[in-house]
């Protein structure tokens, strides 16, 4: 969440996106761990004049106010990338598509900021969900000091 953070993840998420092909109205996952990174992604779409939405899946409906499940901009018939900051075991992931589609919404896909490699891309690509991961667990421990 901090603002390097978010400076550096948008416009890698957005251009992730972009050279994948995937054509997306909006982007979201599960709060809390999407939601800097789904709002990182829109902000940096708006500055390159191709604006993607952001949401967010609540991980239960509020039984007050509009008593939504996904908040925000979302459309029914949005073509909709799932953001995740990690992937494990792909379950949040799966939560969210599963909202969204609820929702009237198309999941292209799962974009994640990191593939912990345990199990869950193939999780999401068992259930019919092309997966892009900006960094493997394996490049982040090949590129830590030795101690």
């Amino acid at each position: 969440m901090s603002p390097d953070g978010l400076a550096l993840i948008g416009p890698l998420g957005f251009d992730a996106l972009r050279a994948a092909g995937w054509v997306v109205d909006a982007v979201g996952g599960l709060t809390l761990g999407a939601d800097p990174v789904s709002y990182a992604i829109a902000y940096a779409s708006a500055l390159a004049a191709a604006p993607i939405r952001a949401f967010t899946v609540r991980k239960e409906a509020k039984a007050h106010g509009t008593g939504r499940l996904i908040e925000g901009p979302f459309r029914e018939g949005d073509h909709v990338a799932v953001v995740e900051d990690v992937i494990t075991t792909g379950g949040s992931a799966l939560r969210a598509a599963e909202a969204i589609r609820a929702g009237g919404g198309v999941v292209v896909g799962v974009l994640a900021l990191v593939d912990r490699e345990e199990g869950g891309r193939e999780a999401l690509e068992g259930a019919g969900l092309p997966v892009l991961a900006l960094a493997r667990a394996a490049d982040i421990v090949a590129r830590l000091p030795l101690a």
